[in-house]
């Protein structure tokens, strides 16, 4: 069984600056927004898994990157930060997302009920 918890918000930073931790046994996943660095991240047990990178132009947030460690690909890994990064961006800011990277454009297709992200809010 999977215990999700969700931790803090920043109000310096330009969406919040949540955390959600899962356990598995002992294996820690951790998946965290990253202001500073313009991302959001999964890290298991404390090592970078998956990332995905944004640039904010004004009222757009433009998703332009994803990775996944060679040896963790395969695993959702990049679909649970896609999907992380898009309940922060809904949740903590009125800006529509620009699926720049290729990854974040097919998650988008797989998700029609997350449109709404696309078009400019209010």
């Amino acid at each position: 069984m999977e215990a999700v918890r969700l931790v803090g918000t920043g109000a310096a930073s330009v969406f919040g600056a949540g955390r959600a931790a899962s356990y598995h046994g002992r294996v820690t996943t951790d998946l965290v927004h990253e202001p500073d660095a313009s991302r959001y991240a999964l890290y298991i047990d404390g090592e970078l898994a998956a990332l995905a990178d944004y640039v904010v132009q004004g009222d757009i947030v433009s998703f332009n990157h994803t990775f996944t460690q060679p040896s963790r690909r395969g695993q959702g890994l990049a679909g649970r930060v896609v999907a992380f990064a898009m309940d922060d961006v809904e949740a903590t800011s009125t800006r529509a997302v620009s699926p720049d990277c290729w990854y974040v454009g097919n998650w988008f297709a797989k998700h029609p009920d997350r449109a709404n992200l696309l078009r400019v809010r209010a």
